[in-house]
C-alpha cells in the first residue's frame, strides 16, 4: 500500500499543473478560429421588458450617449441650406413671443400618426413590409432624459430616406409654408400651424438643436440634425441604436423649456390633445413600488434584563415564541422606484362607439384632433350615424367654424378632401374626393366601412359600386345635419310671437350660429345648386339672403314666400356689386313704392346661381332689372302708351346706333326719368361687369351673350314730358337729338352698364354745362402762351449780360498792364 502512495500523488500533483494550460489552450483556440460561430456579446437587460423597448450593447448606448449630449453638427455629416421660405417660418417660430408652445408635441405625435398610417395601408398589400415580432407592432413611444434636456419621440412607422429628410424637412418647402408665414402676419395665430402641413418646424418653440433619426426599409439609418441657424445637416447613422424601421426625434431643450421634462405634464398634453390617435402612445413613465428587503437589527447596548418569571409556563412560552422569530428572516418595506411604459390613450375609436353614450366635450376634443384646430372655438355641428342595408358603414361628419384659408381658391383644381377613409378602422386615404361632392368638401369628418375591400389598390377602391352607396347617403346625412343647425337656431324662426319669452341656456348657445355657418360656407350652398341637380331643392331651402325688408338680417326662401303680397306670382331679386348700390338702384323704385318685397344678391356667384335655379315651390323667379317684369296693371297703361308713341319711335331711331332694341314705358320707375334693361336671356348689367373683368374673357362671346338692351322711359317724369313736346314741335331739331343721347348714356351709366365711349359722354356733359352757364357753344379755349419761345428769350437775354460782365475786368487788366 505504501508502495503506491507516492506515485498516486506525483500523479495528481502533474494533473494540477497541466489543466491551467489546457484551459488556456482551449480560449486560444476559441479566439483564434474567427468563422466558427460565437455567442452574442452579452445584451443589458431590457428596459422595463416591454415591447420595443430598447435592446443595447454598453458600447452603442455610450455612443448613443455622447449623440444625445452634442449640440453641434457633426463635421462629417453633409451640409445643406434650408429654402428661403423654410427660414422665414423659422424665425417667425424661433422669435415668436407665443406662449402656447405645448403645440409642439401634439404636431410631432401627429407626423407619427401619419407615418404609422402610411405603413398599415402599405402592409395591406405586403404584409412582409412590417416585419416580425415587435417589429410589427404600430405604436408611438416618448421618452426623457433629464439629465441631458432631451425628449425622444419615436414611431414604428414608414420611415424616410435620405432623400425624403431632405425634401420634407428642408430644401423644398411644402405648398402650406407660404400660406401659413403670410396667416402669420396677418392673425399672428401659430396654433393653426397644424392646418398648413409645416407642423414640424413647431419644435424650435421648445428646441434649439433638434435631431432626426430615421430608418426606411429601402435606405439605410440617417440622421438630420439642425440648429435652426438656415442650415441642416445629414449623415449615414453609425452611433445610434440602429431602429428596425419608423423615425425618432430629439429636442435638446432650450433652458426655458425644462418644464417639458416633467411627465405629469407630457401627459397632460396628450390627454389634452392627441387623446383620439389611432394608434398607442407610451410614455417610459417612472413607478413608485413598495419592495420588501431585508431588515438587519441593531444591538442595543443597553439591554435591560427583566428576568421577571412568574412562573415556568410564562417562561417557556416566551422562548417558543423567541425560537420562531429567528427562524423567520426579518425585511422591512421600502419605496422602490421603477420605469415602464404607460399608455397614455386608452380611449375606443369614437366613431365605434353610441352616439348617445359621447359627450359634447369628447365630440369637440375629436374635432380638434382631426382637424388640427385647437383654437377655443366649437365645430359648428356634427352628425354620427350607422348605415346598414347593403352597405354598412360608420360615419361621423362635422361643420368647422370657420372656412379654410384656401376653401375657394382652387375649387375645381383640388382633389383635396377633408374626409378620412377607414376600411375595418384601418386607414385607407384621405384624398377620396369620390365620397362627397365639392361643395362639400369644406365638412370635416370620416367614413369607417365594413364592405369595402382592404387589400385592393386606392385605384381599384375608388371604382368600387360600393362608394356611390356611400357618397348618397353621406349627402343626405350632411344636408340634414345643416338644415337641423338652421332649425335649431332661434334667429331662423318664424315665430315672432314669443319673442319676450325667456330663452333657454340651449337656445342661446345655438342662436346665430345658422347665421355664422352661411357667413363661412353659403357659397358652398350655391355652388351645390350649380352643381347638384338631385338635391337642388334642398339646397335652395338653406339659401340665405338680405332683402329690403329683412333689415339686414339674413332671410330664407320659405319667409320670403310667407311675407309675399297677395296677387304675387314672382319671387323678385336684383344683382350688383353691393349692398348700398343695389338699395339706390332705380330699379326698386317702383317695387318699394308699392311696397314689394326685392332679393339683394351681392356675390358674384349669384349670377350664375340664378341661371340653375328658375323657381322655387312653384314660383318663378324674376331680375327685376330685366325686362318682363310685372307688378300690376294700371288702367292708363294704353293711354300712356299711345300719347308717348310718337317720342318712343323717335327715340328708338335716335339711338339706333347704340345697340337699342326698343322704347317702352315703363312701370318700375317712380323717380328717375329712364333706365336701361336687358332681355330676359341675356346677362345683366352685373353679369357683364363680371365678365369683362375676367382674365382670359372672349371679347366675341361677350358680344353674343350681351344681347339687346331695352330705354324704358317714366311718362310721369317731367323731363320725360317736355322732351315729348321738344319731339312734337320739331323732330329734325339736332338739339333735342343731343339731349335725348345724353338722356341714355346717364341712364345706362345708372342702370350699372359700362360706357362704351367715355369720351363722348364727357363732351355732351361738357355742353349742356355751358348751356346752363349760358356759354355760346362756339367758346373756345384761350390759347396758352407759347412757354419754350419766352424761355429761348430770356436765356439769350442772361447770355448777353454775362459776356458783359466777363468783358469788365479783362479791360481792367489791360489798363493796369498798360501803366506797370
Amino acid at each position: 500500500m505504501r508502495k503506491w502512495t507516492i506515485p498516486s500523488i506525483l500523479f495528481l500533483l502533474c494533473l494540477l499543473f497541466l489543466l491551467p494550460d489546457q484551459g488556456r489552450k482551449i480560449h486560444a483556440s476559441a479566439e483564434g478560429d474567427s468563422d466558427l460561430p460565437v455567442e452574442p456579446p452579452k445584451m443589458e437587460e431590457r428596459i422595463g421588458a416591454v415591447p420595443n423597448g430598447l435592446t443595447t450593447d454598453s458600447d452603442v448606448a455610450n455612443r448613443e450617449a455622447e449623440s444625445m449630449s452634442r449640440r453641434t453638427l457633426r463635421s462629417n455629416a453633409e451640409k445643406f441650406e434650408f429654402q428661403a421660405e423654410v427660414s422665414r417660418l423659422m424665425d417667425i417660430i424661433i422669435n415668436s413671443l407665443y406662449s402656447n408652445k405645448d403645440i409642439f408635441l401634439r404636431e410631432l405625435i401627429s407626423n407619427a400618426s401619419d407615418a404609422l398610417d402610411k405603413i398599415r395601408f402599405i402592409s395591406l398589400t405586403d404584409k412582409e413590409i412590417l416585419g416580425e415580432g415587435d417589429n410589427a407592432k404600430l405604436e408611438i413611444q416618448i421618452k426623457l432624459d433629464k439629465e441631458k434636456k432631451v425628449i425622444s419621440i419615436r414611431d414604428s412607422g414608414i420611415g424616410m430616406t435620405k432623400e425624403d429628410l431632405i425634401k420634407n424637412l428642408g430644401t423644398i418647402a411644402k405648398s402650406g409654408t407660404s400660406a401659413f408665414v403670410e396667416k402669420m402676419q396677418t392673425s399672428g395665430d401659430l396654433n393653426l400651424i397644424g392646418q398648413f402641413g409645416v407642423g414640424f418646424y413647431s419644435v424650435y418653440l421648445v428646441a434649439d438643436y433638434v435631431e432626426v433619426i430615421s430608418k426606411h426599409n429601402d435606405d439605410k439609418q440617417h440622421v438630420w440634425e439642425s440648429k435652426a441657424d438656415g442650415a441642416f445637416a445629414i449623415s449615414e447613422d453609425t452611433w445610434n441604436e440602429p431602429l428596425d424601421r419608423g423615425t425618432e426625434i430629439r429636442l435638446h431643450l432650450k433652458d426655458e423649456a425644462q418644464e417639458y421634462l416633467d411627465e405629469y405634464k407630457l401627459k397632460e398634453l396628450v390627454k389634452k390633445y392627441s387623446e383620439f390617435i389611432n394608434f398607442p402612445i407610451y410614455l417610459w413613465a417612472s413607478k413608485e413600488v413598495d419592495e420588501e428587503v431585508p431588515a438587519y437589527e441593531e444591538e442595543s447596548s443597553d439591554e435591560e434584563d427583566t428576568s421577571d418569571s412568574n412562573s415556568d409556563e410564562e417562561g417557556e412560552e416566551e422562548d417558543a415564541e423567541k425560537e420562531e422569530d429567528e427562524k423567520k428572516p426579518k425585511t422591512k418595506t421600502v419605496k422602490k422606484t421603477t420605469y415602464e411604459w404607460e399608455l397614455l390613450n386608452d380611449v375606443k375609436a369614437i366613431w365605434l362607439r353610441n352616439p348617445k353614450e359621447v359627450t359634447e366635450e369628447e365630440y369637440t376634443k375629436f374635432y380638434r384632433s382631426l382637424a388640427k384646430d385647437f383654437s377655443d372655438e366649437k365645430p359648428l355641428a356634427w352628425s354620427h350615424f350607422t348605415a346598414e342595408g347593403d352597405v354598412e358603414f360608420k360615419a361621423l361628419l362635422f361643420i368647422p367654424p370657420k372656412a379654410p384659408h384656401d376653401l375657394y381658391e382652387s375649387y375645381y383644381n383640388s382633389n383635396k378632401s377633408n374626409l378620412k377613409l377607414y376600411v375595418r378602422r384601418v386607414f385607407i386615404s384621405d384624398e377620396f374626393d369620390e365620397l362627397l361632392p365639392k361643395y362639400l368638401n369644406f365638412l370635416m369628418g370620416l367614413v369607417d366601412s365594413d364592405t369595402l375591400p382592404l387589400n385592393v389598390s386606392r385605384e381599384m377602391l375608388q371604382q368600387h359600386s360600393s362608394l356611390k352607396t356611400i357618397k348618397k347617403k353621406l349627402i343626405r346625412k350632411a344636408l340634414d345635419m345643416i338644415r337641423k343647425l338652421a332649425d335649431e337656431d332661434p334667429d331662423e324662426s318664424n315665430d315672432n310671437v314669443n319673442k319676450d319669452v325667456e330663452e333657454s341656456s340651449d337656445s342661446k348657445e345655438k342662436k346665430g350660429q345658422y347665421a355664422k355657418f352661411w357667413n363661412e360656407f353659403g357659397k358652398s350652398i350655391k355652388l351645390g345648386i350649380i352643381e347638384d341637380a338631385t338635391n337642388r331643392n334642398r339646397l335652395a331651402k338653406l339659401l340665405r339672403f338680405e332683402t329690403t325688408k329683412s333689415d339686414g338680417k339674413l332671410t330664407s326662401l320659405d319667409q320670403y314666400i310667407s311675407r309675399m303680397k297677395s296677387g304675387q306670382k314672382d319671387i323678385f331679386y336684383i344683382t350688383g356689386a353691393s349692398k348700398e348700390q343695389l338699395e339706390k338702384s332705380p330699379f326698386l323704385e317702383g317695387l318699394t313704392k308699392k311696397n314689394y318685397e326685392v332679393i339683394l344678391f351681392t356675390d358674384p356667384v349669384d349670377e350664375y346661381l340664378m341661371q340653375y335655379l328658375m323657381d322655387y315651390e312653384d314660383k318663378k323667379f324674376q331680375n327685376v332689372s330685366k325686362e318682363g317684369l310685372k307688378i300690376g296693371k294700371d288702367s292708363k297703361d294704353k293711354e300712356l302708351k299711345e300719347s308717348f308713341k310718337e317720342l318712343t319711335k323717335w327715340w328708338k331711331g335716335a339711338l339706333a346706333s347704340e345697340n337699342i332694341d326698343d322704347v317702352k314705358i315703363s312701370n318700375r320707375l317712380a323717380d328717375t326719368p329712364c333706365v336701361v334693361v336687358t332681355s330676359k336671356y341675356s346677362w345683366s348689367a352685373n353679369m357683364e361687369r363680371i365678365m369683362q373683368s375676367q382674365t382670359l374673357s372672349d371679347a366675341s362671346k361677350q358680344a353674343y351673350m350681351r344681347g339687346k338692351r331695352v330705354l324704358e322711359i317714366n311718362p310721369r317724369h317731367p323731363i320725360i314730358k317736355q322732351l315729348r313736346e321738344l319731339v312734337v314741335k320739331d323732330p329734325e331739331d339736332e338739339s333735342v337729338k343731343q339731349t335725348a343721347k345724353l338722356i341714355y348714356q346717364t341712364a345706362l351709366m345708372e342702370s350699372g352698364f359700362i360706357l362704351h365711349d367715355p369720351k363722348d359722354f364727357a363732351s355732351r356733359i361738357y355742353s349742356s354745362v355751358k348751356t346752363s352757364l349760358n356759354i355760346s357753344p362756339d367758346a373756345t379755349v384761350e390759347e396758352e402762351v407759347d412757354v419754350e419761345e419766352a424761355e429761348t428769350e430770356s436765356d439769350t437775354t442772361e447770355a448777353e449780360s454775362s459776356s458783359n460782365n466777363e468783358d469788365a475786368p479783362k479791360d481792367y487788366d489791360d489798363d493796369v498792364h498798360d501803366e506797370l
